[in-house]
């Protein structure tokens, strides 16, 4: 069990709780796995960091399945709340996540709604939650707590997150930091309907490339701030172009280049090397991510060896998502045009 625990383990920001992963592990060979994502757009670099923790639940046995949150965009008004948009993100998500994590299943909002006793069970948490809870939750679909006062149905969201959770039967509930409070109003609301709580496993949060306080957007990497992120449909040159801009400190605490090394390129592909022209030396191979980070920190790196690097292995680890959309490009094609 102590090698599936640290195959689950490996890498995340936080589990709660780790006693009863213990519990579950020890009870189930293929215990259920859970993450949500709305149609919203293009995936970028951050996306991948939960999609890689997918594709490690599948192989410590879990029967990992993906929510395509088609109601929750629709309720964030992503791709204009238009439901053929919406379902043109759907399609896309489906196969982008197929390809980067085999395995894993599929469900839709839109089945799951219709799921008997669903919205009855989405009561049930609107009924032991207070709304001070669901306006703090409100932060889990990248909204300010005054949102909700302009739209209703913004409330309904954090509660039919929970539900979801309940309605796929998951023992573990999957996602970044930013969704730690719908998973805390999960197992709130399982403490008082008598349900069993779900464990709760957060990853890290990729930020982005302009770094902390330089521009009015969330420190973490977000479509809304294109220059600070890295789209998984990037070529080998923009994404050294965008790299080449990005904030690069010479310290470890905020430093966006590092964090892609340390939470997705390093665990993605098991190993660290930063190519270089052979005029400048040749590649660079590190046998662990601290002793990156430690070279980098020295000045012993140059910065622009390992935002060249990075660009590299980053293009590596997509070029199969890029290819399977060039093999079919109806799904990526009919969200571009969603999305114009």
């Amino acid at each position: 069990m102590e090698d599936r625990k640290s195959l689950v383990l490996r890498g995340v920001a936080e589990c709660v709780k780790e006693d009863e992963l213990d519990a579950l592990l020890s009870l189930k060979d293929n215990p259920k796995a859970y993450i949500g994502f709305e149609p919203s757009g293009l995936l970028h670099a951050g996306s991948l960091v939960p999609m890689l923790k997918c594709r490690e639940l599948v192989e410590a046995g879990f029967e990992v399945t993906i929510l395509l949150a088609d109601w929750h965009g629709y309720i964030n008004d992503k791709l204009g709340g238009s439901w053929d948009n919406l379902r043109a993100g759907v399609d896309y998500q489906r196969q982008m996540f197929s390809t980067f994590s085999p395995g894993v299943k599929f469900r839709t909002a839109s089945d799951l709604v219709k799921q008997e006793g669903y919205w009855e069970m989405v009561l049930r948490v609107s009924k032991v939650s207070s709304l001070k809870r669901m306006r703090r939750a409100l932060s889990i679909m990248g909204r300010d707590e005054s949102d909700g006062d302009k739209d209703m149905s913004k409330f309904f969201y954090p509660a039919m997150q929970a539900t979801d959770i309940y309605a796929l039967d998951a023992d573990l509930a999957l996602g970044g930091m930013d969704q730690r409070h719908a998973h805390m109003l999960a197992r709130d609301a399982a403490d008082k309907l008598n349900f069993r709580k779900p464990v709760a496993l957060h990853t890290p949060l990729l930020g982005s490339l302009s770094g902390p306080g330089r521009m009015d957007t969330d420190a973490k990497m977000s479509k809304s701030d294109p220059s600070g992120t890295l789209l998984v449909h990037d070529t080998k040159k923009q994404l050294a172009k965008k790299l080449s801009k990005a904030y690069c400190p010479l310290e470890r605490e905020g430093n966006p280049v590092l964090d892609i090394w340390q939470h997705l390129l390093e665990p993605a592909t098991g190993e660290i090397i930063i190519k270089r022209p052979d005029k400048f030396g040749g590649n660079l191979e590190f046998t662990s991510y601290l002793e990156l980070e430690k070279s980098y920190l020295s000045g012993k790196l140059h910065p622009l060896d390992l935002k060249n690097g990075t660009a590299s292995a980053l293009f590596a680890l997509i070029e199969p998502m890029q290819e399977a959309c060039n093999k079919n490009s109806e799904f990526y094609g009919a969200l571009l045009s969603a999305m114009n």
